[in-house]
């Protein structure tokens, strides 16, 4: 009983470890994490060496293959842009592994007594974070020295000793052990943290061990396998990536794991080092071997995993994934992509304004009512989603972000309301009583509208790139398009004054629209206010 209660709270406090760690860091390097994902994934090597980085700080592979089908379900990434970042993760989960295996068990209770005080005495979110990333390392060092100390007695136990000789001696035996012991904790590193405690023992013979390394390795995907259950197929594809690896990569190990040991052992006397040497070179085979071979392997993933058959409703999130609530960067993220998809929509209102006008086209005119329809939801699915997002990881910057979010749904969502329920009005009022513009009124309100429109679709990009400049540029256009608003009412004034039948019949829809497409304008400036007070 004492040797399991002292493996079952060694494994806790080991997992509890990584966890807090990771998150720690993952808080600490907010969306640099993201930019580094998606900025360097273009390049395969570059992706590899990204997706190595960010594994060894936030400390799981999967915790990374999650965080990429968080991106392509938000139209962040491609499914092709992520097969190297799989391949860099596979290498940058070695460091927890090789962490573990340096054995600084005998400053675990330093590094818990120095995270710690960090923790305490920081006023700085940042050093907080960091604190608490100490303070992880230090629980998962604790969490291993219980694990060796409690697994020490068995080697004085004959029928411990047999069960553990005979699980190594069945290489596919201890493989189907390993992985599920890692799909259950969802960590490879905890499983080979047994592992390191057992050889250190002289329980484990090395060959055994790394039919429990690779065994790990596999186990370690059921995590990603149960992400993408009900995502789109270009994340089914990023966990099917992840799969692939892990097993073609154990199927082509298990012929040469003989040769393999013999490498491994001639690396270093240490059991616990060999077994950390084992996982390295397990997974950095696998990047090796697969580098070469993307484009082969990212169609036949894509012939495995077919495009999704249902029709689009565009009364749906495409982007909002709420598996993502608990990582605030990628939430923020998918709900810009969604308030992007939003912005479109809009778009295509205020450019339909135009033939609705200009043909009494009653249908068209019906349809841009339902589209407004669609930017209220959208607007409220975004509002709900980002309103659930995990406050305790937030820093200053991301909740800084989420504030200007908020602000740009709901002036897309003022802009599609003055189209749907001001503008579509004046529509149907014209096309009731068969009025009709004057030549010279119909152009200047197509002037006016094209400058609007012009101003809405720099916005959109500003907004979509994070452009100050252009942002800038936006909000310079405001004096002009007022006083371009002002010349064309008095010219109004202008054709009535000289008593031009269509002008006097129009007078009140001419103004009104006019007045109209000026307050999209300022809904338009509005939209920039958020990216100019960015830091």
């Amino acid at each position: 009983m004492t040797i399991l209660l002292a493996l079952f709270g060694g494994i806790a406090l080991l997992l509890y470890g990584i966890r807090l760690s990771g998150d720690s860091l993952q808080r600490a390097a907010g969306g640099r994490l993201r930019h580094l994902l998606t900025g360097l994934s273009r390049h395969r090597l570059l992706a590899v060496a990204s997706g190595a980085t960010v594994t060894a700080i936030i400390q799981s592979s999967a915790a990374t293959t999650l965080m990429l089908i968080g991106f392509v379900s938000a139209g962040l990434m491609t499914f092709r842009q992520t097969l190297g970042v799989i391949l860099g993760a596979d290498i940058g989960t070695t460091f927890t592994v090789q962490l573990i295996a340096f054995r600084i068990t005998d400053y675990a209770l330093l590094l818990v007594g120095g995270g710690f005080v960090i923790t305490f005495v920081a006023r700085r979110r940042v050093v907080k974070d960091i604190g608490q990333a100490v303070l992880g390392l230090g629980f998962m060092f604790l969490g291993l020295k219980l694990i060796l100390d409690g697994v020490k007695p068995l080697s004085a136990m004959p029928l411990a000793v047999n069960v553990v000789a005979a699980l190594a001696a069945n290489p596919i035996m201890a493989l189907l052990t390993a992985a599920a012991l890692s799909a259950v904790m969802a960590s490879s590193a905890a499983t080979l943290g047994i592992a390191l405690a057992l050889a250190s023992h002289g329980l484990l013979a090395l060959d055994g061990a790394i039919a429990i390394v690779v065994g790990a390795n596999i186990g370690t995907c059921a995590t990603a396998l149960t992400a993408a259950v009900g995502a789109s197929a270009e994340a089914k594809r990023v966990a099917a990536a992840h799969i692939a690896f892990k097993v073609l990569g154990a199927a082509l190990m298990l012929p040469f794991i003989q040769p393999f040991t013999t490498l491994v052992a001639s690396t270093a006397s240490d059991p616990a080092r060999q077994i950390a040497n084992a996982h390295t070179f397990f997974n950095l085979g696998i990047s090796l071997v697969f580098l070469p071979f993307m484009r082969i392997a990212a169609r036949a993933i894509e012939a495995l995993v077919p495009d999704d058959r249902m029709a689009d409703n565009p009364f749906r999130p495409r982007y909002l994934d709420e598996r993502a609530l608990d990582q605030p960067s990628l939430a923020i993220g998918q709900a810009t992509r969604e308030a992007l998809r939003m912005a479109d929509v809009v778009q295509t209102m205020l450019r339909d304004v135009v033939p609705v006008f200009g043909r009494d086209d009653q249908e068209l005119l019906e349809d841009v009512e339902r589209r407004d329809d669609q930017v209220d939801f959208l607007e409220r699915e975004i509002k709900l989603f980002l309103a659930r997002l995990e406050r305790a990881a937030m820093g200053g910057d991301l909740s800084q972000k989420e504030i200007a979010l908020i602000s740009v749904i709901g002036n897309f969502e003022n802009i599609g309301d003055i189209i749907d329920k001001n503008l579509m009005e004046l529509a149907r009022k014209k096309l009731y009583h068969g009025r009709r513009f004057s030549e010279a009124g119909w152009a200047e309100i197509l002037e006016f509208h094209g400058m609007v429109s012009k101003n809405l679709e720099r916005a959109i990009a500003a907004f979509a790139a994070n452009d100050h400049a252009l942002a800038q540029d936006v909000l310079d256009q405001r004096p002009v398009l007022r006083q371009r608003e002002r010349e064309m009412r008095e010219s109004h004034l202008g054709r009535l004054r000289q008593g031009l039948a269509e002008s006097l019949e129009t007078s009140e829809i001419h103004l009104d629209i006019l007045t109209n497409l000026k307050r999209i304008s300022s809904h338009v400036s509005a939209l920039m206010f958020p990216i100019l007070e960015e830091v």
